[in-house]
């Protein structure tokens, strides 16, 4: 018992320190200023073909009006008035009361990829035929975007986040996807 406890105080000490080196990770490809943070204003990186490159670690921004907190909930918030039915907004009135107690996240299913493009964590990979995207939100699955040419399927069997195939026009990475479930 003696010996049990000696390894957790030691476990105990040791890691601390480990944890605290992530803050000093970098990842490679990164422009930074001297100051040693990321120079969001240097060119992005580019992929061996000169193509962007998304690969890494990314935190979607709140798009939104200057001032407010984005569109998170309420993508019509800039539409004039009158661009928007009253049924639209009967239904958004209503779920704002039930505390969106329909949405996915209410019922542990994943959510849809507005909501992914709005909120958390993702991880992009990106090869020269794939891109993976896997997102940090609570039971969403990963999201594959094919750019090997591929056509999209006349029948594809649906899935959370669809089935995706892309292709780049000059720096924009277009996509199209289909087979979207309820």
């Amino acid at each position: 018992m003696k010996a049990v406890r000696m390894l957790l105080a030691i476990g105990a000490m040791v890691s601390t320190p480990v944890l605290a080196q992530w803050a000093d990770l970098r990842t490679a490809g990164i422009p930074r200023l001297a100051n040693g943070k990321p120079n969001l204003s240097a060119p992005a990186p580019r992929t061996a073909d000169g193509k962007p490159d998304l690969s890494g670690i990314w935190q979607a921004g709140r798009a939104g009006p200057a001032g407010q907190y984005g569109y998170d909930y309420n993508v019509a918030q800039d539409l004039p008035p009158g661009g928007i039915t009253p049924w639209a907004q009967s239904v958004r009135q209503q779920r704002v009361q039930d505390f969106r107690k329909d949405s996915p996240l209410a019922h542990c299913e994943p959510v849809s990829v507005p909501f992914l493009n709005f909120r958390g964590l993702s991880r992009i990979v990106q090869t020269p035929d794939l891109i993976v995207i896997l997102y940090e939100s609570p039971n969403s699955p990963h999201r594959s975007i094919f750019l090997d040419g591929r056509a999209l399927p006349k029948e594809p069997s649906p899935t959370w986040l669809g089935y995706s195939v892309g292709h780049w026009e000059g720096d924009t990475l277009v996509v199209q996807t289909v087979g979207f479930n309820d």
